[in-house]
């Protein structure tokens, strides 16, 4: 049953909805096309019913069938905060990041993000600086690190850390693959840092799929006339956070 995940998963391109409905229509594999398939893949995977799937990743809503991936799988069995903001952070942001990731890293958190421009990219070389861990969840293949400016991180991510995908080969990222990359970062974070943001943006969808998964959202405060995405989480029930004991005291 797991190769059969499989080969849905690489026939349809990592897309839930088909994958679902080629297993509900009992679509018959074709032996040749399951060869040819499974030999375009280079990365490792796992399945929905496979051992070593992401726990956590299961009670979500549309978990994905496969999960493509490089790197330690088992860094998710740690504590995971997963880290998120804007892609042209303020300098406060950026420092605020930093800090927070390598007092997280210091604990024996790992970190979990998207890759992308600002925060993202942030958190994950605050964390590598922490010699801590690290897990960049793409909105593309798991072949096609994007944006491309951060093939050196992604490269770094792959042979030291993790990167996953729910899309595989080098599938260029279409729109509406990142939304649902960003349940991904909720559904394998026990809980979300927000460091700055806007009040409509990628970020807030990321908190959105947070909350439905009953995850706690932590956030940064901002200045009055500056991105308030995080101010206005506070007030409707965000954990403000002023420095690491601020997350960790609430864990514990």
């Amino acid at each position: 049953m797991e190769e059969v995940l499989v080969y849905f998963a690489l026939k349809y391109h990592g897309e839930f909805d088909m994958i679902f409905k080629a297993l509900e229509d009992k679509e018959v594999v074709d032996p040749e096309l399951k060869k040819e398939l499974f030999a375009s893949c280079k990365s490792s995977y796992t399945t929905i019913i496979s051992e070593d799937y992401p726990e956590i990743l299961r009670s979500i809503n549309c978990p994905p069938f496969v999960l493509f991936y490089y790197g330690d799988l088992s860094l998710l069995d740690r504590d995971c905060t997963g880290v998120v903001g804007m892609r042209h952070p303020s300098l406060y942001g950026i420092q605020a990041t930093k800090t927070l990731v390598t007092g997280l890293c210091e604990h024996g958190h790992t970190i979990v993000s998207g890759m992308a421009l600002g925060i993202d990219s942030v958190a994950h070389y605050s964390a590598i600086e922490a010699k801590g861990a690290t897990v960049a969840v793409l909105g593309g293949g798991i072949d096609y690190p994007y944006p491309k400016r951060h093939q050196e991180l992604y490269e770094i991510l792959k042979k030291d850390y993790l990167v996953i995908s729910e899309y595989p080969n080098d599938l260029v990222p279409r729109k509406d693959g990142f939304p649902k990359r960003n349940r991904i970062i909720a559904g394998i974070s026990d809980q979300l840092l927000v460091c700055e943001a806007n009040e409509r943006s990628g970020t807030m969808i990321t908190v959105g799929f947070a909350l439905e998964q009953g995850k706690d959202i932590f956030a940064v405060p901002s200045g009055i006339f500056d991105s308030i995405g995080c101010n206005r989480l506070i007030q409707q029930g965000a954990k403000l956070v002023n420095d690491v004991s601020d997350i960790l005291d609430e864990l514990n």
